[in-house]
């Protein structure tokens, strides 16, 4: 299971600093579509640079024009990039075609979608990336339920990943879903010791992961 930190919300100095401090618990980076919206893509060329072995997700949520915005990511130095589940199917089979030719992949954004049709249509287009996403407004009301994993309850041979609002608190709940990924936020930077909530939610990955090795 691969921790992927998402920045977002931060200025362009906070981004750099926080990677530096957890740079040795996170698998992937992922670059908010806050943080592209208020730099563009030279934020994404620069963490590039400086963390050249990373996984680099930009988290463009793309609704159109798929050729185009999957080209400017890669081009910046991303191996993944994102497009939402409820833009056309020509956008997304675009990027997937752009994602192939610069050996990239692209992460498909469930936020909003309640319909399970809709999982089997994107694996048909060549889909095998995708986000559970429990959207920053909706945590206003509660945290992730066992709702947003019934959509791929019947869905082999894709990779999930989940975010919204995880944390130390909420993670034990998320880890029993057994997601490739887990993308958390602001569980370490809004904490005031970056660093060790980092270590500590990879740690408790490890021990998750330990304690159900013998059931695979």
């Amino acid at each position: 299971m691969k921790l992927q930190l998402a920045l977002d919300r931060l200025s362009r100095e906070e981004c750099l600093d926080i990677l530096g401090e957890t740079y040795d618990s996170i698998d992937w980076i992922e670059i908010g579509t806050g943080v592209i919206k208020e730099y563009g893509m030279s934020i994404v060329t620069e963490i590039r640079e400086s963390f050249p072995e990373s996984i680099i997700v930009t988290d463009m949520k793309t609704c159109d024009a798929g050729k185009f915005e999957a080209a400017q990511a890669f081009e910046a130095g991303a191996d993944i990039t994102t497009v939402m589940a409820f833009a056309a199917d020509q956008t997304i089979s675009d990027m997937l075609d752009v994602a192939l030719e610069r050996k990239g992949r692209v992460m498909v954004d469930l936020l909003g979608v309640t319909n399970k049709l809709r999982i089997n249509q994107l694996q048909n287009l060549g889909v095998d990336l995708i986000s559970l996403h429990f959207g920053k407004d909706m945590q206003k009301k509660g945290n992730i339920t066992g709702d947003l994993f019934e959509l791929v309850s019947e869905s082999s041979g894709i990779e999930i990943a989940v975010a919204g609002g995880i944390n130390l608190d909420s993670l034990s709940a998320i880890l029993s879903y057994a997601p490739d990924t887990l993308i958390v936020g602001g569980g370490i930077t809004k904490q005031d010791n970056r660093k060790q909530a980092a270590a500590q939610i990879k740690e408790a990955i490890k021990e998750y992961e330990k304690s159900h090795s013998h059931c695979s």
